[in-house]
């Protein structure tokens, strides 16, 4: 690379992708970075990878390239990978002369339509998309209406680069959103939109995600369970909405934990459902939300829909249903012992359970955020029994099934499992009786019971 200028853009392009340019150049063909990367290098940041655009044809990139590692991928718009970096021919077709500019013209939004000569050291920016990036404009490239026809996740990706910008939709671009929102019902594959969602976990702030979602008409499409809490009051409780503090609730999770993040935006849906208005001592009514965190079944739904994975799923459910279970200063040894069961049961680490609860209380802007020490003191009683290797379940019971059998003379069957659950039950208020002297005393008093 000849340009050692400061700031010279070409420095941050790695030797690779000069290579692969400067070959398809020396062999007649133009090339340059596109899209995501041109993006990344006009925001200062490190590209996560390159995408080359050449007027070569695919069969002639191979042939260039038949020395390195190489394969074909794509099916709507075919490219060739060469050593991990992607070389695509021109959307627009291999003619020369304005080959870049007609290609750029088929890409999604103006801040993606860029292109970087790293040879002359020059961006190639028929969209003024580079303006719009610093203005924190999302605006489709060319006509919104077309640009969403032709692959309508498009208007879930704008969401998403608002907030990642943390700006707005164009009004041509909302209003073409707005118009075309119906797309996404049937014309879209559902794991795209899945896609599009976890990609969003991984914002500074993915409830504005989820704000420019209920703005442009797509929320109620795509997560109606989440869609429906948009104006119901938080309760005498609560400084905010439901719908806002799922919102706070979700920013408050690390981006390191994606799955348990999106729980977090989801974690009290179940208050629709669950809502009922009673009276306070002054008669003055108020709405309550007796055992919402039981009403997954919208969240299961609505993420089954998206082609989320039943892993995913059943945690996601599996954390929701966790939330409101106690944990305080004064919770007793043996309710951290039926706490850690049930975590366990749900396949919820501790971690997870106590990442959610910090978030849930940070969510409130009723309360104050759990401080260190009330963190701690948690931590202590979980650490405490969780060190005290007490059972977390009845395979951690020092007496097997055949055991059960051989004591009660029974038939292997059901009722075996049931009877190791009732030892268990046993074992969580008094651990010191994990032994198999005492487990098997425990199994005779239920057999003369």
């Amino acid at each position: 690379m000849n340009c050692k200028s400061a700031g010279c853009q070409c420095q941050k392009i790695e030797k690779p992708v000069y290579h692969i340019i400067k070959k398809l150049r020396k062999n007649g063909f133009s090339a340059y970075v596109a899209g995501g990367a041109v993006r990344d290098m006009v925001l200062k940041k490190r590209p996560n990878d390159f995408d080359i655009v050449t007027n070569a044809s695919l069969d002639t990139i191979a042939s260039l390239f038949s020395d390195q590692k190489i394969k074909k991928a794509g099916r709507t718009f075919p490219i060739c990978i060469i050593n991990g970096i992607e070389v695509s021919p021109s959307r627009a077709g291999s003619s020369s002369g304005k080959f870049c500019e007609s290609d750029l013209s088929k890409r999604d939004f103006t801040i993606n339509a860029m292109a970087f000569d790293p040879v002359k050291n020059r961006i190639v920016d028929p969209f003024n998309g580079k303006s719009d990036l610093h203005a924190k404009i999302i605006r489709f490239t060319g006509n919104p209406e077309s640009r969403i026809q032709e692959d309508p996740v498009r208007m879930i990706r704008a969401c998403r680069f608002a907030a990642m910008l943390g700006g707005y939709i164009s009004p041509d671009s909302l209003e073409a959103i707005l118009s075309c929102s119906d797309l996404v019902d049937n014309a879209v594959a559902k794991e795209r939109i899945g896609h599009e969602i976890f990609k969003a976990m991984a914002l500074d702030k993915p409830s504005l995600f989820f704000t420019a979602l209920k703005k442009t008409g797509l929320l109620s499409k795509i997560l109606p369970c989440l869609d429906r809490c948009c104006n119901l009051d938080g309760g005498p409780f609560h400084g905010e909405s439901v719908f806002e503090h799922c919102l706070l609730v979700g920013d408050a999770i690390s981006a390191k934990y994606p799955v348990l993040r999106l729980a977090g935006f989801l974690h009290d849906i179940g208050k629709f459902d669950a809502a009922v208005i009673k009276e306070n001592k002054a008669g003055k009514p108020y709405v309550s939300f007796p055992g919402h965190e039981k009403h997954t079944e919208p969240i299961v739904r609505d993420l089954t829909k998206l082609r989320f994975s039943a892993k995913d799923i059943a945690y996601i459910s599996s954390v929701v249903k966790s939330h409101m279970h106690p944990l305080k200063r004064d919770t007793t040894p043996k309710a951290v012992r039926r706490l850690l069961a049930m975590l366990d049961r749900r396949k919820i680490s501790y971690a997870d359970f106590m990442r959610m609860r910090i978030a849930d209380n940070k969510g409130n802007l009723l309360k104050k955020p759990y401080a260190l020490s009330s963190i701690r003191i948690r931590l202590l009683k979980l650490f405490a029994e969780i060190n005290a290797s007490s059972p977390l379940n009845e395979r951690q019971l020092n007496i097997t099934g055949y055991d059960v059998i051989e004591i009660l003379k029974l038939k292997p069957g059901p009722e075996i499992g049931r009877i190791k659950q009732v030892l268990f039950e046993k074992i969580v208020d008094d651990p010191e009786m994990n032994n198999y002297k005492d487990l098997k005393k425990l199994c005779l008093t239920l057999k003369t019971g």
